[in-house]
């Protein structure tokens, strides 16, 4: 596949930006699912349910896009991921109160499903799309990764904000439809306007391709399963439901401000997270480091990483109940859980992508990401389980237990 067209510039500005509001959707969605059936009286591991579809759709739909933009074009499957989008916001709009606990929960999952298939499709074509867009050399490659993953970040952490808020004054089905109008807006300009310069899909690639046989990529994969799933093991429901219990006092008043502090704190962390991420290239010194010494770097960020969940277990462990000074470590802790994390996250991304090659570019990187959503699904499931069973300390151990698994499978990387 070759570059087709000398305005690749103007060509990622537009993929970006579809991305951003996609991603401003997503993290919507998620605080504003997450957040209303809690307030319903689902259990932690009810909740989890909530998001198991969504990502195992991910494991899916990362495995046969890369095969699917490959055959088809990038184009294509970016537009697919927001159409597909708007159809889950509208069909989860169509909830009704009156369902009995076990449709609700049926009907929610699947309607996630659809939105995990829309999230995937659109972040495997975003991310593709930069291999064949960024300029050569001096780390260009690095620093444009970069940028669109971290500024994806920054977006989806004020998407949690937002749908935080919009369920606290607009309540549920309007953020919903809401949120379907406008990015239906979107993808109708982006299909007018989008400029020519990505890859249009070549006849005769095999699905079987998708499967990778080079050794940086299984194990760059291998370790993304685990870097993923140590954040979503507590940031998917752990988290949420904890600081809810410390926050609100039942009421409606009380349940607003910590829908708000709630979501602010999720903001904040994602925001920080991808301003670190786009920020890492300089961080790492990527311009004037061989990709040797980088692929090294990648076990040693992650062996950094390990005793952050792990003193924060111990510290609400040993407190023994809610305190105003344990609510202040937890979070300072969990940010900087979150700076350590994104220089490993952004560090795979870029070298996903440059161990990635000609026609195998979309499938690698598919692949890559159907780890990455096999990661957020294993975090997901033990998010709800692990604070059934042990509370928030449970979360926080698996957490530090999951960055060990990854810092292994990095190890494992040649240059």
């Amino acid at each position: 596949m070759t570059l087709t067209s000398a305005r690749p510039l103007a060509a990622y500005i537009t993929v970006t930006a579809a991305y951003w509001v996609f991603m401003l959707t997503d993290g919507a969605l998620r605080m504003l699912v997450l957040l209303h059936f809690h307030t319903l009286g689902f259990s932690p591991v009810q909740l989890a349910y909530l998001f198991v579809l969504y990502e195992v759709a991910g494991v899916i739909t990362n495995l046969s896009a890369g095969w699917i933009a490959a055959r088809f074009g990038l184009t294509s499957t970016l537009y697919a991921g927001l159409g597909l989008q708007v159809v889950a916001l509208l069909a989860l709009a169509q909830l009704d109160p009156a369902w009995g606990l076990s449709a609700s929960v049926v009907f929610v999952m699947l309607v996630q499903g659809v939105s995990g298939v829309a999230k995937d499709l659109s972040k495997m074509s975003a991310k593709s799309a930069v291999k064949f867009l960024a300029p050569s050399g001096q780390g260009g490659l690095f620093r444009w990764v970069a940028l669109l993953t971290g500024s994806k970040n920054a977006v989806k952490g004020i998407g949690f904000l937002l749908g935080a808020v919009m369920l606290a004054f607009a309540g549920f089905r309007p953020s919903i439809y809401a949120m379907a109008a406008i990015l239906m807006a979107v993808l109708l300009l982006i299909v007018l306007r989008m400029p020519g310069g990505l890859p249009m899909g070549k006849k005769g690639v095999k699905f079987t391709s998708v499967f990778s046989k080079d050794r940086n990529v299984n194990w760059l994969s291998a370790a993304r399963v685990f870097l993923f799933g140590a954040r979503d093991v507590w940031f998917v429901v752990g988290i949420p439901v904890y600081f809810y219990a410390v926050l609100s006092d039942g009421s409606e008043a009380g349940n607003r401000a910590a829908f708000f502090i709630i979501g602010s704190f999720m903001a904040v962390w994602t925001i920080l997270y991808g301003a670190v991420q786009a920020y890492a290239p300089r961080v790492l010194r990527a311009a004037t480091r061989p990709e040797a010494e980088l692929v090294t770097a990648a076990k040693g960020w992650a062996m950094a990483l390990v005793p952050v969940p792990l003193v924060l277990a111990v510290l609400v462990g040993v407190a023994g109940g809610a305190a105003a000074w344990l609510t202040a470590t937890i979070i300072a802790g969990l940010l900087v859980f979150g700076a350590v994390f994104a220089v490993n996250s952004s560090l795979h991304s870029y070298l996903i992508l440059a161990f990635s090659h000609g026609d195998r570019v979309t499938m690698d990187v598919g692949f890559y990401y159907m780890a990455n959503a096999a990661g957020r699904l294993l975090g997901t499931l033990l998010s709800g389980v692990s604070y059934q069973i042990g509370g928030l300390p449970a979360c926080l151990g698996t957490a530090a237990v999951m960055v060990a698994f990854s810092a292994i499978g990095s190890g494992r990387l040649r240059a």
